[in-house]
């Protein structure tokens, strides 16, 4: 077995949870779902279609701000962007749009625009996505490629710190939610794919491509 986000195989098993296993990378400090207990992916769209994302809801986008601000203020005017898993409702890519860039999206489920992603982008926007990811490393590497020199990644997830408890932390309760980070793991991303980070806090990372 390997880590799923840096392939290291430096693993060990981190938490046994409900009878699901987890597993910690020494290298990139990442937990990961043992792949035997991932959802099939009819029921993992059916748990998407669940979530609140509402593209006209206030609350919604205000949430989302926590990404958009941050991100905009690293852009140029009329930018090229990609909202990466937009989810059923692309309410950060009409946020961007309002704001004078033109955006492009996808979504495994929802928008499953491969053209999109055969393009390059000035920036890509991320949020509460890369959670979700099967094949994170494999993910990332295709940031890389969809970005210019010099362009920018906004990641919104929450980081796991070990000062809570992670067998009662909410973001582990969602069955969907398949990896998860800490703010050393952003630190290992960014070594690994020559990204500089720009900004890192709770639960927001902003990467520039050198």
């Amino acid at each position: 077995m390997v880590c799923i986000v840096c392939k290291h195989t430096d693993i060990i098993l981190f938490k046994k949870i409900k009878g699901k296993q987890y597993w910690k990378c020494h290298q990139c400090k990442s937990i990961f779902l043992d792949k035997k207990f991932y959802l099939s992916s009819e029921d993992e769209y059916k748990h998407y279609l669940t979530h609140n994302n509402d593209i006209n809801d206030e609350r919604y986008k205000q949430f989302l701000s926590n990404l958009m601000r941050p991100l905009s203020e690293k852009l140029k005017k009329n930018s090229n962007g990609l909202d990466y898993g937009c989810g059923p409702g692309p309410a950060l890519s009409q946020m961007f749009e309002q704001e004078g860039h033109k955006m492009n999206i996808y979504d495994p489920f929802f928008y499953p625009l491969k053209e999109n992603l055969l393009k390059k982008y000035d920036f890509i926007s991320c949020s509460e996505t890369i959670e979700h990811f099967h094949n994170p490393f494999e993910e990332f590497l295709n940031f890389n490629n969809l970005i210019i020199k010099n362009g920018i990644i906004g990641i919104m997830t929450n980081f796991y710190s070990e000062e809570r408890s992670f067998e009662n932390w909410y973001y582990v309760r969602d069955p969907t939610h398949v990896v998860f980070y800490c703010k050393e793991t952003i630190l290992y991303l960014a070594k690994m794919f020559n990204w500089k980070i720009e900004s890192l806090n709770k639960n927001i990372a902003i990467f520039k491509k050198n």
